[in-house]
């Protein structure tokens, strides 16, 4: 997350100095939590609660496959079934770019909405963050980026979610795209929390395996990254492994079996457990270079994190054994008489082994050499202000970890060297 406020700190008192006070605000700053609504038909008794609460009329933000799918079909039955009025805005693609949201904002002004339904997956619920921020303080998204940019706060949000990744359902951020300058930008504020959430599995059956690989392993990055960084709690570790364990037992059977939904529930409830984690915890290295992969090639999130957390895990396990050691009971790998070595290393062999079974690719088709210095810099800048990572990256610690997920024909070779040998005596 940029911010300008957070820069001019760091050059002040220095990022060690900064980190440590943050984490001191974070683990009291109040945040609020929303109402889950839990298991099928969750989206037709949020449609009920909504109307129950009186809203003139609710904008319901979307994408077009949603729309398509008829995934909208059970919340906006209940909305007319009991009188509430609504306006469907389904221009949200992925990363949120920042014109869509611009025309979101739009919308909520010229049907006059007191209320926002985000239904969809991570894009379109930070989209209806950022529409709801924006709208209520009239100022355009850019200028609400960093931490509490905004006086006012938005109308009620409620959040959908259709993929189990994200956790931006229960999460104080809204990640959206600057695609004018290939960017990915964070606003952040408590007041973004949704009111309620409904977690209905019947809404995720028609999810592609690839699509429910790549958001199942988001939510895991989210959860490895909020118990191993440096500023969790009781609260934010005891969801972080209850996801950990319920991703490792649910997400292959989601996965080869979509219309599993008591997988899918266990799913949803993970990636929220994940959220309310990270919401506090924050995340860390893995993210700071999947943004930076997001906002230059438009590479999924998730499919980032999956790439990159086995090799950014590696990275950090001198630092972390301990919690890896942790992170394997909870996952259900090695054995209680190994030591903590031992399970830790069981456990990152695990997570490489989990993406293969998901058949998540090893390498980033877009990555370009080219570019490895330019999102090394920016990853870890965004790691130095931002994360309590366990373990720093350097600039070139960054790049060769981006040249291991290179494509093997882009992939540079390093010619070698021999030794001249002296001339044989005769």
């Amino acid at each position: 997350m940029k911010s300008s406020l957070i820069s001019d700190m760091a050059r002040s008192f220095g990022l060690p100095k900064l980190k440590r006070a943050a984490g001191v605000v974070t683990r009291r700053l109040p945040i609020p939590q929303p109402l889950l609504l839990v298991g099928p038909g969750a989206s037709t008794r949020l449609g009920e609660a909504i109307a129950d609460f009186g809203h003139r009329r609710v904008l319901l933000v979307t994408d077009p496959v949603v729309t398509k799918l008829g995934l909208l079909t059970p919340l906006t039955d209940a909305l007319k079934a009991r009188g509430t009025a609504f306006v469907v805005f389904d221009d949200i693609s992925p990363d949120a770019p920042l014109p869509q949201i611009e025309r979101g904002i739009a919308c909520f002004n010229a049907a006059d909405c007191d209320a926002i339904v985000a239904l969809g997956g991570g894009s379109v619920m930070d989209a209806a963050k950022a529409i709801g921020l924006a709208a209520a303080n009239h100022k355009h998204p850019r200028t609400l980026v960093g931490y509490f940019k905004g006086l006012h706060g938005p109308v009620p949000i409620y959040a959908v979610p259709t993929t189990a990744g994200t956790g931006s359902e229960v999460t104080v951020a809204a990640v959206i795209s600057d695609p004018e300058n290939g960017t990915k930008l964070v606003i952040a504020d408590t007041r973004l929390v949704p009111t309620i959430a409904a977690l209905d599995p019947t809404l995720m059956t028609g999810l592609p395996p690839a699509i429910t690989a790549a958001t199942g392993m988001d939510a895991l990055t989210h959860a490895i990254e909020a118990y191993i960084g440096q500023w969790g709690t009781a609260h934010t570790d005891r969801m972080a492994l209850a996801a950990v364990g319920m991703i490792y037992r649910n997400l292959p059977l989601a996965w080869r079996d979509g219309n599993d939904l008591r997988a899918r529930e266990q799913m949803a409830l993970a990636a929220t457990y994940a959220g309310l984690a990270f919401t506090r915890a924050n995340v860390g290295n893995v993210h700071a270079i999947a943004h930076q992969l997001g906002g230059k090639y438009h590479v999924p999130h998730g499919l980032a994190n999956a790439i990159l957390l086995p090799r950014v895990l590696r990275f950090t396990a001198p630092t972390v054994t301990a919690k890896l050691a942790v992170l394997a009971r909870h996952a259900g790998v090695g054995s209680d008489r190994d030591n903590a070595t031992t399970r830790s290393r069981r456990f990152l062999d695990s997570v490489e082994a989990l993406n293969d079974a998901l058949q998540i690719p090893r390498h980033l088709a877009a990555l370009q050499q080219a570019d490895i210095a330019a999102l090394a810099a920016a990853a870890c800048w965004e790691a130095d202000t931002n994360y309590p990572v366990p373990r720093r990256m350097t600039q070139a610690d960054c790049e060769a970890l981006l040249r291991s997920v290179l494509p093997p024909e882009a992939s540079p070779v390093v010619p070698v060297k021999r030794k001249r040998r002296s001339p044989t005596p005769t």
